[in-house]
């Protein structure tokens, strides 16, 4: 054998050796590629689902009335007699002056508003006025509303239902919102694992996650819907001194052999 016939031999050898070493290399990488390929078509959803008990932590209670009459100066009088009487009541419930407003007193003359059609109101002057109660003092309001026939026992005729000009509102979500994300997730998270349990697999990485809206209900079913930006069905929530807080969190997970 002579030099050239020994080089060209070594020669072939390294290029069969390099040409194996590809095909391994791309062996394994096709390999990595169909694994990966596999991994993101294996994956569960779950959702899981947080509810939280809370009571609203201020009331904004609007008490509406009127009094009718032909004499003005009468009827702006009884009003008058009617704002001492409510105002001492809700004295009485522990309510201080200071979480009280006084609206502006609206006075309609139903004799300007007809128009040769012989329909008369009975009386020419209504005169109304608003008492606006806001206050973080749930309990007095709740209790107080309850008691409003005292005032009608009195003749104060109120243009409003309780149910009507009361409302509760609660300013907590944000102090609450963390632990219940996590309960959520981690709620969401035993979802997969049994789903996985029962498929033999393993629960793997977050493959996409989210956290979900919150939202305020009544806490009767009955009686309120959503509250907040979810699209909810009502805003009776609002009625509710009593409230749930939902939050449902959304999340995919890998699954593994």
């Amino acid at each position: 054998m002579n030099g050239t016939e020994g080089n060209n031999r070594t020669g072939w050898g390294v290029l069969g050796g390099l040409v194996a070493l590809g095909l391994i290399v791309g062996g394994w990488a096709l390999g990595a590629q169909i694994k990966a390929t596999r991994l993101n078509d294996r994956y569960v959803s779950v959702k899981g689902l947080v509810e939280r008990r809370v009571k609203s932590d201020r009331a904004i209670w609007s008490i509406s009335y009127k009094q009718t009459g032909d004499d003005l100066p009468m009827v702006y009088s009884r009003t008058e007699a009617d704002k001492k009487s409510i105002l001492d009541f809700l004295n009485q419930q522990g309510l201080s002056a200071s979480e009280i407003e006084i609206g502006s007193i609206r006075v309609v003359d139903t004799q300007a508003n007809e128009y040769g059609n012989g329909n008369r109101a009975p009386h020419r002057f209504i005169v109304e006025q608003q008492i606006i109660v806001n206050t973080p003092h749930v309990d007095q309001v709740a209790a107080a509303a309850q008691k409003t026939v005292s005032l009608l026992q009195k003749g104060i005729v109120l243009s409003n239902d309780r149910s009507e000009g009361l409302t509760y509102k609660f300013s907590g979500l944000n102090a609450i919102k963390p632990d219940m994300i996590t309960e959520a997730t981690r709620n969401a998270r035993a979802a997969a694992d049994r789903f996985a349990l029962d498929s033999g697999s393993k629960v793997g990485a977050i493959r996409q996650a989210n956290q979900g809206v919150f939202s305020i209900l009544a806490e009767d079913p009955e009686s309120g819907f959503s509250d907040d930006d979810s699209g909810g069905r009502g805003s009776s929530a609002d009625s509710s001194l009593m409230k749930t807080v939902r939050v449902v969190t959304s999340v995919q997970y890998y699954l593994e052999k």
